[in-house]
């Protein structure tokens, strides 16, 4: 049962669960660079893919056991001595040793009986301690087993010398209440530390982790952002921080690094994160109606229960129908824009008008607004004479622009991994006095068919501030650069 003071152990396999994602396929400098960040981020256990799979995992398996990290570096291995084999070739220090256990499993996918695979996995056990090997034995769809054979197979395996028992939800059929009722029952069977390894089929990730924590559990298994298969794992990010908030009970996960760590996963494996995602979705710290933004102005605690900063995010505010004065009086304070209480008014009014039309307000289209209201010209450093993209099957991505920047004129090109891309790079490139980030890229199709018009939203950060802005058009190339033309302006217009 819960104790004080308790410090969990988190075991990530976002580089073997979480890659199992469908779409995602990690090369090995890939998946070091992950591990890598997962190490720094204070993750005990990476469990960094499965030996078996091919001699592209085993390489990235190697790579990562090789680079001196901190954390104990684990393969997934079946209860078959070539998958321990390959596992031990790529120095790992532990096995994740998976035992299918439950009848459904040991019948039909086996055709085996209960106690020709408990001989199998103690046999497994056994080769991985003759070598020297942490053993974690993991009890695949050990939710739907019959609860007196897990604990026959935890006595066993523990007289056996393992190292952690974790019981999986493979399909993610638990409850809270059940998954509580099993682990009650197993922490009082040996002194083997306990892991809990949840998918989310049914939405219950994470409050099923809790459960098993709650009532023994001493190793919590997650993904980063919640990857994995179908439905996905346990997201670290959601786990670490209900443990920590709603139980005090803490892990050696440095809070601050969530954020940057789920960006760069985001990044590699190609994933979006929802924008609703719990602590790391674009929505979890941001605000739109009127009475929440003024709340969070005058106390962040009346609408936020974690401090942004806790998990390496930024709060926002965003503007729509849903927009109140205090909202627009802060968004045009960022921009360097003073007006009276009159003023406000009629901007935000027209702020909300647009909403209405389900137009998402940028900064830049703020400003535009604004400047409108007050009647002031708006200066553009930046104009657009010329853009050629090119791409094709057999032709490098490439893009060149002629702008106009103060008046004078420059001509850049570059390459890209799209014409997309490599249009934005020419403009990074015609722009390098200017100095900004792209940090966060979008696109909605407005309309269907072959010639959609598409609307671009772009972020761009320059120094300590956030730019947004948009393009729209049925030329996705455009759209972006004009977008990227509208952000970069906003942002000169406000250089020293």
């Amino acid at each position: 049962m819960l104790s004080e003071k308790r410090e969990m152990l988190v075991l990530d396999t976002t580089l073997r669960d979480g890659e199992q994602t469908p779409g995602v396929s990690l090369t090995p400098p890939e998946k070091l660079e992950i591990a890598k960040a997962l190490d720094d981020l204070g993750v005990d256990i990476i469990e960094a893919g499965s030996a078996i799979t091919s001699e592209g995992e085993r390489e990235g398996i190697k790579c990562i056991a090789s680079e001196g990290l901190r954390a104990e570096i684990a393969s997934y291995s079946r209860i078959i001595q070539g998958d321990i084999n390959l596992a031990m070739k790529c120095d790992v220090d532990s096995i994740f040793l998976v035992s299918p256990t439950s009848d459904l499993h040991i019948r039909y996918k086996l055709g085996m009986e209960r106690d020709e695979l408990l001989e199998k996995t103690l046999e497994s056990i056994q080769y991985c301690k003759d070598h020297g090997l942490v053993v974690d034995l993991c009890c695949e769809d050990g939710s739907r087993t019959d609860i007196d054979f897990l604990e026959k197979l935890l006595l066993s395996a523990s007289e056996q010398g393992i190292d952690r028992f974790t019981v999986a939800d493979t399909v993610g059929i638990m409850t809270p209440e059940k998954t509580g009722a099993v682990f009650s029952k197993l922490s009082g069977v040996s002194g083997i530390p306990l892991g809990v390894h949840c998918h989310d089929d049914l939405g219950l990730a994470t409050a099923n982790t809790l459960a098993a924590v709650l009532n023994g559990a001493e190793v919590v298994n997650v993904t980063v952002n919640g990857l994995g298969e179908r439905a996905g794992n346990a997201p670290m990010e959601e786990v670490v921080m209900a443990l920590s908030l709603g139980y005090g009970i803490e892990t050696r996960i440095q809070k601050e690094k969530l954020g940057p760590v789920s960006d760069l996963v985001e990044k590699i494996c190609g994933i979006p994160v929802p924008p609703n995602k719990a602590i790391v979705g674009e929505n979890a710290f941001t605000h739109e109606a009127g009475i929440h933004v003024d709340g969070i102005l005058k106390k962040p605690e009346t609408y936020e229960a974690i401090k942004p900063e806790l998990v390496g995010r930024r709060r926002s505010f965003v503007l729509g129908k849903h927009v109140g004065l205090k909202s627009v009086e802060k968004a045009l304070g960022e921009l360097d824009i003073k007006v009276n209480d009159e003023t406000i008014r009629e901007i935000s009014n027209k702020v909300k008008y647009m909403g209405d039309k389900g137009k998402k307000v940028t900064s830049t289209d703020l400003e535009v607004i604004a400047r409108s209201v007050l009647g002031e010209d708006m200066e553009h450093a930046l104009y657009l004479d010329e853009l050629v993209a090119v791409a094709g099957n057999k032709i490098t991505p490439t893009a060149s622009v002629k702008v106009k920047i103060n008046g004078n004129e420059v001509v850049e090109s570059a390459v890209g991994t799209g014409p997309v891309d490599a249009a934005i790079n020419a403009i990074r490139n015609a722009t390098r006095d200017i100095p900004f980030e792209l940090v966060e890229y979008h696109v909605d199709s407005i309309s269907g068919g072959t010639e959609a018009v598409v609307q671009v939203s772009i972020k761009l950060k320059s120094r300590d501030r956030i730019i947004t802005a948009s393009g729209a058009g049925a030329d996705i190339v455009l759209a972006s650069v004009d977008a990227m033309i509208a952000g970069i302006n906003s942002i000169a217009r406000r250089l020293d």
